[in-house]
């Protein structure tokens, strides 16, 4: 029964943290989310870039 107790209280632990979390809005989290994205997709486009760079640099450099 010990055992029960210790998650109960646990469990009641969590729920009392969860209660001190700040929360984002629905719009902060989206605006974030986008921020994510298109960050996201300017290094892979940067990325891409380069490694076409390089792909033709050491093609000149080992023909």
């Amino acid at each position: 029964m010990n055992i029960f107790k210790k998650i109960t209280d646990f469990l009641k632990e969590v729920k009392i943290e969860l209660n001190k979390v700040s929360w984002s809005t629905r719009q902060e989290l989206i605006g974030s989310t986008v921020v994510v994205i298109a960050v996201t997709f300017i290094m892979a486009v940067f990325i891409g870039l380069i490694d076409i760079f390089l792909s033709h640099i050491l093609r000149l450099v080992f023909r």
